[in-house]
């Protein structure tokens, strides 16, 4: 990783400010302390911010209390120990690649006064006043999300790094947030967009990239996200080498998983009207739709909201996607195939949808979009 070390002076000497590249591309501050006493290392700690300014600023306050602490050092290593470092820690070290989520909500979680407390001091009530501040602007199930990558902090802490976070203390406040509902997994939706709707959005998407050659082809995108099922993250992930026209099917790396979504790779089975829009697509380079993901999802935003769609967003073309599976009669093992679920309970919601046909069949823009 780049690292670039920068000297500031200040009241206690040289402030040492180490800037790193992190993975997303954003740039992160480490204020490192190396205490030396009687020719050994007596004290030694770092913390990360997103500022020059906050860490040279922390470094200074640290700095005053190593001093005033004199020849004993064994509070300051105590007090040292906060959240925040924990976080820091596990952040930088974290051999498997965190989504760019986690690493969000992580650095997030820093800003709250929790991120402050000495980790031994912290206890499940300190948790559960956490997760009441977030639940002030989040849904219950963001809160829960919070904990869960707060939680995998805790589960490490002690074990490997000798820092004293007790991991019953989350387990107390998981159950204690679930009863209290400030935590609770997100309402299930079951928006699907009707064919007047798709018939708005593509036809303005198309006119769009008319216009505007260079643009994503926003058009060919949803028709692929709808009859493929894919997510929007995997669309743009889907590479040439990945489609395997022979057998029908496309190769996904890192599937969404609420266990490990970094190296879940899964060979999925593409509908044939899905392989079709993905042919359509220029080789300019080693992926079918390399574009960025967020971009998808602003585009498709966009696009509903000019034309007063509302409650429509792009991860509803893959509940309509399964839902057509369904309707066309596949069974239960046919569409987990193509939509990559492992556990087929997740596929129960659909069995009351019975096989009422194809309402895509003959419709005008399964022709047009797999038009080159």
């Amino acid at each position: 990783m780049h690292a670039v070390q920068k000297h500031q002076k200040c009241c206690s000497g040289m402030v040492q400010i180490v800037e790193r590249k992190r993975k997303d591309g954003s740039t992160a501050y480490v204020a490192q302390i190396n205490v030396r006493r009687n020719g050994k290392w007596a004290h030694r700690e770092s913390r990360t911010f997103d500022k020059h300014a906050s860490a040279a600023a922390w470094y200074k306050k640290r700095m005053k209390e190593i001093s005033a602490a004199g020849d004993d050092l064994s509070t300051i290593k105590s007090k040292g120990r906060t959240l925040s470092t924990a976080i820091d820690r596990y952040i930088t070290e974290s051999v498997k690649d965190m989504g760019r989520t986690k690493a969000q909500v992580l650095r997030s979680i820093r800003e709250y006064d929790i991120a402050e407390m000495a980790c031994n001091d912290i206890r499940s009530h300190d948790i559960v006043q956490f997760a009441k501040d977030l639940g002030s602007s989040r849904t219950p199930a963001t809160v829960a999300n919070y904990l869960s990558h707060l939680g995998a902090v805790f589960a490490i802490a002690r074990p490997a790094w000798g820092i004293p976070l007790d991991q019953q203390a989350m387990k107390d406040a998981f159950v204690v947030c679930n009863r209290l509902g400030i935590t609770g997994k997100a309402k299930r939706r079951d928006r699907r967009p009707t064919l007047d709707e798709l018939n708005a959005i593509l036809t303005m998407l198309e006119d769009k990239h008319i216009r505007r050659p260079n643009s994503a082809p926003m058009h060919r995108i949803v028709g692929f996200a709808l009859f493929s099922t894919r997510r929007q993250e995997e669309i743009t992930r889907v590479s040439w080498e990945g489609l395997d026209k022979t057998h029908g099917r496309v190769f996904i790396k890192d599937m969404k998983h609420p266990g490990d979504k970094v190296g879940n790779d899964v060979w999925c089975e593409l509908p044939k009207p899905a392989m079709d829009i993905a042919l359509t697509m220029p080789k300019k380079g080693p992926l079918v739709f390399p574009y960025h993901s967020d971009t998808i999802s602003a585009s498709f935003t966009r696009a509903c909201k000019v034309l007063e769609i509302e409650d429509l967003r792009f991860h509803d073309l893959r509940h309509e996607g399964v839902t057509r599976l369904f309707e066309i009669g596949e069974t239960i093992p046919q569409v987990a195939a193509v939509s990559g679920h492992r556990s087929w309970s997740s596929l129960q919601r659909y069995t009351h949808i019975k096989q009422t046909g194809d309402k895509y069949e003959g419709w005008e823009w399964l022709e047009r979009l797999s038009r080159n």
